[in-house]
């Protein structure tokens, strides 16, 4: 080699670094505006944000709703922000402990498939409390509620399945990036101060599978406590407090931390297509209150029971073939899922759901009432039931199933749900939506105003504050 090329290579330029997840994250959400979004992301945006208002105004309705605000109370003493369906208000990071609960609590907000995660539940609490406390009009709480939601369907989709392969629950995980950003820019954080505040969440972000256990209540409140913890974050963050600014793709980062080792993540996905593709049109509606991998099963039984007039005495065995890594959620261990302690348990077993669908005709919150959970008939049926590996199935894209039911005269009836209902292959109409809504609203307030409910949601875009929202969301003392 010539003296001259030494000279020339000892002076070339050093490849540029790569750009860190967090800083192109951090731009996305504090850029965003809703004019550059389209229009039909807008309106869908206000149907899973109805959606979310919905499930949990219904939430209050059951016990674990009076049990976490009477908790949370407790500790915190009153404040200013609302709670959904009460007369009473919380601080800012309580409040949002509270709603994010009653969000997620009924196991029927919506899901983004590939990411197997509940991105409004986390999103949703702290762009309702923020904003208020911001006094920000409602198209920018909206952008902030986007910006969130989409972060956390690519965080989540960078994992390929390895949080949940690890034990971890992703919605706890992921949900918090998506609520640090979008609290970082209803707070007014620079970039770097976003990029510190995603950092410190990597020390905030938790949830675990082990409620699959035994029915436990600690998965409801895992969004919940994500948006606790990015708020936390982002206030820390704009004091100055400085965190990882590998927050993602760092040695002891999200990924390389909280995924089976076993599992090959890919943190570039985490900023894939950001403003030229929206996930928040892939996250799909529940049209069943159970986890959504149960929910080929139910439409399934439903079309069998219908088809062919099955009454629990004529079945001899029911089988949900299903994809193996939704087995461990569903399906395992089978003796509980044949069995559920209560209402949380059910939710979690497609044994139950295929039986209360054929004993009621339908799989409404009504079926996870102590009646239907003690119901013999149901029981029963159940022990009949069991689970085999679907290697055809569509999943993790779509949530389908196919149930086949063997019968004591000697048929076997099949019926297969390709895609689950409620997702973009097989959608839920605008009316089935509210039709919902006013389902789940209607058990706290009057059709008056539940009516109130959806023309502040779906006016959201061009409302001035949030106020009318809140009050409409509220009771009066």
């Amino acid at each position: 080699m010539t003296a001259v090329a030494e000279n020339i290579e000892d002076h070339a330029p050093a490849s540029p670094a790569p750009a860190l997840i967090s800083g192109e994250l951090a731009r996305f959400a504090l850029d965003l505006s809703l004019d550059d979004v389209p229009a039909e992301v807008v309106e869908r945006a206000k149907l899973n944000i109805l959606d979310c208002f919905g499930v949990g105004l219904a939430a209050t309705t059951f016990d674990f709703g009076p049990v976490t605000l009477n908790g949370v109370h407790a500790m915190a003493g009153d404040g200013d922000s609302p709670i959904l369906g009460s007369t009473v208000r919380l601080p800012l990071r309580d409040a949002v402990l509270v709603n994010g609960t009653l969000i997620h609590g009924l196991d029927y907000d919506d899901t983004h498939a590939d990411s197997v995660v509940h991105c409004s539940a986390s999103a949703l609490p702290v762009v309702l409390a923020m904003g208020l406390r911001a006094k920000t009009s409602g198209a920018e709480t909206m952008a902030a509620y986007l910006a969130g939601v989409e972060a956390d369907a690519r965080v989540g989709m960078g994992a390929n399945g390895g949080f949940h392969k690890q034990g971890y629950h992703p919605t706890g995980l992921v949900g918090a990036f998506g609520a640090v950003l979008a609290a970082g820019r209803l707070l007014g954080l620079t970039e770097e101060q976003l990029v510190m505040a995603q950092g410190i969440t990597l020390s905030t972000t938790s949830g675990v599978l082990e409620f699959l256990e035994d029915g436990a209540w600690t998965k409801r409140m895992h969004p919940a406590w994500a948006g606790v913890g990015a708020i936390t974050a982002a206030y820390m963050a704009q004091a100055g407090y400085v965190g990882p600014s590998r927050a993602y793709e760092g040695r002891f980062g999200l990924y390389n931390v909280f995924s089976a080792h076993d599992v090959a993540t890919e943190p570039a996905k985490a900023v894939a297509n950001l403003m030229t593709s929206w996930e928040l049109m892939n996250v799909a509606f529940k049209p069943f209150p159970a986890c959504h991998f149960n929910h080929a099963f139910a439409d399934a039984t439903l079309a069998l029971r219908a088809a062919h007039d099955l009454k629990p005495d004529d079945i001899a065995e029911m089988v949900a073939r299903i994809h193996e890594k939704q087995v461990s959620v569903v399906c395992e261990p089978e003796a509980n899922k044949k069995a559920p302690a209560n209402s949380y348990d059910a939710k979690f077993s497609v044994h139950y759901t295929m039986a209360a669908s054929i004993v009621r005709g339908q799989f409404t919150l009504d079926e996870l009432e102590d009646d239907a959970l003690r119901d013999p008939t149901i029981l029963d049926l159940c022990k009949k039931a069991r689970y085999e590996i679907d290697p055809t199935s569509p999943f993790p894209r779509y949530y389908g199933g196919e149930v086949v039911v063997r019968t004591k005269d000697g048929r076997e009836l099949r019926h297969r749900e390709e895609h689950n209902r409620g997702s973009d292959k097989n959608p839920l109409s605008t009316e089935d939506i509210l039709a919902k809504f006013r389902d789940n609203a209607g058990r706290v307030f009057d059709a008056a105003r539940t009516e109130q409910v959806i023309d502040a949601v779906m006016t959201l875009d061009t409302a001035p504050d949030l106020s009318v929202l809140a009050r409409a969301l509220t009771k009066t003392s």
